[in-house]
């Protein structure tokens, strides 16, 4: 009987997926993910010898390891179908260099779980790529690197278990800057007025805008009230009238990034959930008599390039379902950034013919809203511009001038499928009123029917959301498609930054660490120096650079400034006017797993601890105890200090929800 291959890869419902398509002739298991990795305890890196790294079994997995090896004994031939990423390749050769070696040793890639592909894939298996390798040990030895040394520095000035990371580190400053903007800023009391305006019974809306020729600014109500009497005793008399098309062009299908940005726009998915679902459309979801298929390309990725196949698929369904008018001459195509892995497809639906409406039955609620995403805009990508009539007018009231504006969507082109949502603008809530230009004429008098003065101020940026961060950090060129998630799950795990409201908000203690950081370490925590090192990286990959260069160029001024902060660093101690009522010294505040509590100073022979309270009464009728700020796995939230007679908890302080 022949001997049946073997195929490797990371999850067992791509296991399962890729073994329905496949067949009996394959033997498909998972590997879990990694199974080795530097060792948790020590630096695992000889700095000494050229960075080579330590690999160890991950804890838990050695008993994985040991069926991978007992699947691969006599096999002629092993497949590692890992993802078609930096990160999937390094898993497979961890697997590869760990079990039999006696066996033929393959690797096959491909962007989407379908028979096709799939069945593609397996007729030209490759080597493994050393380029990619080096590339992502590269990376997780710089990591290594930087959060060995940066993070016992946080120990000794703040508190243990705190950690510092090349790209979060970053993030995190990112946020802490605009936090202080906010701060700082001073809000700007400004007028703006507005005239309602007919002709006839047509009826529209014009804003003030210059005086004598010149630009206006109210400051005053003093000010707006006197201009709005002098106003209504003039004529108000149509100046000029233009009129324009302006032609609004598809976005580009899905890279990981835009994916992310638009799920939190209308969705308000958060980046990790919003990865957790792609990844399971892209593995296989199960459309009835157990036959899982992937609805999804590779949702890793930095590429909009989409196949050749799936633009002719998609065209055609353009003209069948929208007309010739919706579909261009030729296929819309969209610039790729630098560096980006053109190897790589953007996110797509794979197969065009499965609309989201006949998958309602077979996919969760959140599955169904990020695939009919995914499936909307990557039609919309291929489909023609909206094009909107734009009407500006220019009216005259004696020597004020006002301007009016509409814009009537004259033909939805991509449109008619997908309406990109920008993110919400916090920095201004006052929504514009939709304005019907109606038909005029230079000369026309017009009646004013009402002239309204109000009342604005100025605001500041908005706090970052998970999208508008992932934007940032993409524009900066900090992080990769595999990072952005993570970054921001980590920043909240650490509590260096609560998500609230959807918004990301630095705590206290995100303060004290981006703050040392950027004290001792300026130059590893900038934007530029980490944009910079991310292209150094890539360039492995490409040939350009070798690991172990980029590596010596990095370590070298680095380690300079860790024994100067490791020299200078004293550990912060920060006094209450409390008293322990143990042993009688002065009570000090500490961080712990569970956030910010009072210790006594004379610890360790002290060991006397207590939360710190909000001041805040607990709601519960009879209880009089009061509210404690602790932390779970699952986020930061309030207890009562009365717990466990006493069982109130809640996200938000009484005071907020009042508030709100």
């Amino acid at each position: 009987m022949k001997k049946k291959s073997l195929v490797i890869v990371e999850s067992p419902t791509k296991a399962k997926t890729i073994g329905r398509i496949l067949g009996d002739a394959f033997s498909v298991v998972s590997s879990m993910g990694h199974i080795v990795d530097l060792p948790q305890k020590k630096l695992g890196v000889e700095i000494d010898k050229d960075f080579e790294p330590e690999y160890v079994t991950i804890a838990g997995r050695q008993k994985i390891l040991s069926e991978l090896k007992k699947e691969a004994k006599n096999k002629e031939v092993v497949y590692v179908a890992t993802d078609p990423d930096r990160e999937g390749e390094a898993i497979g050769w961890q697997i590869k260099e760990r079990i039999l070696k006696k066996a033929k040793i393959l690797r096959v890639t491909f962007h989407e779980i379908t028979p096709a592909a799939v069945n593609e894939a397996f007729k030209h298996p490759r080597e493994f790529d050393a380029k990619m390798i080096e590339a992502q040990v590269g990376r997780r030895v710089l990591d290594r690197i930087m959060g060995y040394f940066l993070s016992p520095l946080l120990w000794k000035k703040i508190a243990r278990g705190l950690s510092a990371g090349r790209v979060q580190s970053v993030a995190l400053r990112l946020i802490i800057e605009r936090e202080r903007e906010i701060q700082k800023f001073v809000s700007q009391e400004y007028w703006e007025i507005e005239a309602d305006l007919a002709k006839g019974n047509d009826k529209f809306l014009a804003k003030l805008e210059k005086i004598n020729g010149e630009k206006i600014e109210i400051k005053k109500k003093e000010e707006a009230d006197k201009l709005c009497d002098d106003i209504r005793q003039k004529q108000f008399v149509v100046a000029e009238v233009k009129k324009s098309e302006k032609r609004r062009f598809a976005d580009a299908p899905f890279i990981t990034s835009t994916m992310q940005q638009e799920a939190f726009n209308k969705l308000r998915f958060n980046a990790n959930k919003t990865m957790l679902v792609a990844q399971q459309l892209y593995e296989g979801i199960d459309l009835g008599a157990d036959n899982p298929v992937g609805l999804i390309t590779y949702m890793r990725t930095d590429s909009p390039r989409a196949a050749p196949e799936a633009i002719k698929e998609v065209r055609e369904y353009i003209a069948r379902n929208f007309g010739k008018e919706y579909l261009p001459e030729k296929p819309n195509s969209y610039k790729v950034k630098k560096l980006a892995q053109e190897a790589h497809e953007a996110i797509r639906p794979t197969f065009i013919s499965r609309h989201p409406e006949s998958l309602k039955n077979f996919l969760t609620p959140d599955q169904q809203k990020l695939y009919e995403l995914i499936y909307n805009r990557f039609v919309a990508s291929q489909m023609t511009p909206a094009v909107y009539s734009v009407t500006s007018v220019v009216i005259e009231a004696g020597q004020y001038k006002f301007n009016a504006s509409g814009s009537v969507l004259a033909f939805s082109g991509f449109m008619a499928v997908y309406n990109k949502t920008e993110e919400e603008d916090e920095t201004n809530n006052d929504k514009p009123k939709k304005n019907v230009i109606p038909v005029l004429e230079k000369g026309d008098i017009l009646e004013l029917l009402k002239l309204s003065p109000s009342q604005h101020f100025t605001k500041p940026s908005a706090r970052f959301s998970d999208s508008s961060l992932i934007r940032a950090l993409e524009e900066d060129g900090i992080g990769r498609p595999s990072t952005y998630a993570p970054i921001i799950y980590t920043l909240i795990l650490r509590d260096y930054v609560r998500r609230i409201k959807g918004y990301l908000n630095p705590t206290e203690l995100g303060f004290k660490v981006c703050d040392l950081l950027v004290e001792y370490f300026p130059k590893i925590i900038d934007v530029n120096f980490t944009a910079g090192m991310e292209e150094e990286l890539d360039q492995i990959e490409e040939g350009a650079l070798t690991r172990i260069k980029v590596l010596q160029d990095f370590y070298a001024p680095f380690k300079v400034s860790v024994d100067f902060a490791q020299a200078n660093i004293k550990k912060e101690v920060i006094t209450t006017d409390q008293i322990c009522d143990k042993c009688g010294k002065p009570m000090i505040v500490k961080w712990g797993r569970k956030g910010k509590f009072l210790s006594c100073s004379a610890f360790p022979e002290c060991k006397n601890s207590k939360s710190i309270t909000t001041g805040v009464k607990c709601p519960q009728e009879g209880c009089g105890g009061e509210l404690i700020e602790r932390r779970s796995s699952r986020g930061f939230f309030y207890g009562c200090s009365n717990f466990p007679k006493c069982t109130f908890t809640s996200r938000t302080l009484p005071e907020e929800k009042t508030q709100a």
